[in-house]
Parts: C-alpha cells; sequence; structure tokens
C-alpha cells in the first residue's frame, strides 16, 4: 500500500471534495490529503489527531511509516524548514525518516459519520436538523436528547468524553431537552442563531470568545465548553476504528492526554 491507496481507503469515510465544497460554501481555508509522500510501502499507520513531537515518537516506536492527522500538519503557507519551527521541523523530520503523513480535515469534520456527527451521538442525540448542509455531509446540529438537569448532563458529557478540563456555564438545574453541537471552533454568529431558533437548551463547542459565550448566555442557553482536542478526538477515533477494518497494515491510534 502506497500513500496514494491509504488516501483512497480514508476518502471512503471523507472524501477531498467534501473539504472543498465546505471551502465554498462556507469561505473557509483547509489544507487536507497528502502532506508528506516518501514513496515508500507503508508498513504501518498511526492516527493522530495532530502531528505533534510525541505521535512521530509513537510512530517510530513501533516501526509505523506512516501517520494520518485529522488537523493539518501543513496548514498555513511554510516559507522555510527550520528546526525552531515546531511545525516545520515536524514535517521536516517525517520527510528525514521516511514516515508518509496525510490529514483529513473539513472532510472528516462534515463526512456523514464525521466528526461533527459523532459528536451528536457522545452528546446524546441521534437525529438533528443540520445549520449547513453539504453534498454528503453536513457540519453544525440540533437535536433532541433526554430530559435531564444541565448539572447531570455536564458530569456525563464529561465522562463520555474522557476530559477533566471541561467548561461549564448556567444554572445546573436548568432541564436539558434540545441541544446544539458544533465541532471545533464552531462558535459564531450563525450557529448562535441556528441553536437559538432550533430552541436549544444548551450549546456545545471548544474555542469560545468571550463576547460569543456572553450572546449565548443572554439567550438563555447554557454552555458547555470542550477541549477542541477531547472534543474531535471522540470522533477521530470512531473513524479510526472504522477504517482499520480495512487496512492490510498493522495500525494503532495515539492519543496526547495533556489536550483532554
Amino acid at each position: 500500500m502506497k500513500a496514494i491507496e491509504l488516501l483512497s481507503l480514508l476518502e471512503c469515510v471523507g472524501p477531498l471534495a467534501l473539504s472543498e465544497e465546505f471551502q465554498k460554501v462556507c469561505k473557509a481555508y483547509d489544507n487536507s490529503g497528502i502532506m508528506v509522500d516518501t514513496g515508500e510501502d507503508i508498513r504501518g499507520v498511526l492516527f493522530s489527531l495532530d502531528l505533534s513531537r510525541g505521535a512521530l515518537e509513537e510512530a517510530e516506536k513501533r516501526n509505523f511509516n506512516a501517520i494520518v492527522t485529522h488537523h493539518p500538519a501543513i496548514f498555513g503557507g511554510i516559507k522555510n524548514i527550520s528546526v525552531s519551527d515546531p511545525a516545520s521541523s515536524l514535517v521536516s523530520a517525517c520527510a528525514r525518516r521516511g514516515i508518509a503523513v496525510i490529514s483529513m480535515h473539513l472532510n472528516f469534520d462534515a463526512a456523514p459519520e464525521g466528526i461533527d456527527y459523532n459528536l451528536m451521538l457522545g452528546l446524546g442525540g441521534t437525529a438533528a436538523k443540520t445549520m449547513i448542509k453539504l453534498d454528503g455531509g453536513a457540519y453544525g446540529r440540533v437535536y433532541d436528547v433526554k430530559e435531564i438537569s444541565f448539572g447531570e448532563y455536564a458530569r456525563k458529557v464529561a465522562a463520555e468524553f474522557g476530559t477533566k478540563k471541561m467548561i461549564k456555564y448556567g444554572s445546573d438545574d436548568k432541564k436539558i431537552r434540545r441541544v446544539a453541537s458544533f465541532c471545533g471552533a464552531g462558535c459564531d454568529d450563525g450557529a448562535i442563531n441556528f441553536a437559538a431558533a432550533e430552541g436549544a437548551d444548551a450549546f456545545v463547542s471548544s474555542d469560545f470568545k468571550h463576547h460569543m459565550l456572553a450572546a449565548i448566555l443572554a439567550r438563555n442557553i447554557n454552555v458547555i465548553q470542550l477541549t477542541h482536542y477531547s472534543a474531535e478526538n471522540y470522533g477521530f477515533r470512531k473513524i479510526y476504528l472504522k477504517i482499520i477494518e480495512g487496512l492490510n497494515v498493522p495500525a494503532a491510534y495515539f492519543c496526547d492526554e495533556n489536550f483532554m
């Protein structure tokens, strides 16, 4: 298996065309696909949300020569490769050590059973109204959950996502029947308006700016702020478990507990 063949397998979950459509519809930017292609046959694949020093060391320890990330290993333009620059030095290290790197970002976010979809499942939803509808995908969801107090709901969410760094805002006594969720840094004016219009009692996302957080609370919607890592690691690992069913080489999953 070469890198291009691994990419084809990954696209069975979320094709790169989905990222391209997401960018056009939302005026977003992405860089998904093959970041480093060594041309070598792949003998093992490590899945990691980020291309990190820990992921690189884990791949080397296992003698794997491919890493699949969610967040792009190369996002903006890299003007030069330097050992003093964390992003470019890791890309360079992978190339020098013969490790291919593939990143699947917005396409995995919006895939039919992608990261945003799995965030909903982890939060107790099963079927949703979606904010952004794409050809074969979606992003941003509002859905019903079994009625529960906000305090108890927050405890269940923290346990399900395995995080100790979650922050909650709003009364613990408030009854939660309907939830809005957006993976990654998904809180903006459009998401807030969508959540309010669809009657959400709670809003779940990551990386809130203060004025956005204040705007949600002003609409009497409680907030759960997951770490970006824990919110997306949840769905990315679900995708990994699905992908490895079709892999003919060893695979493993790397989780950086520092970000959980």
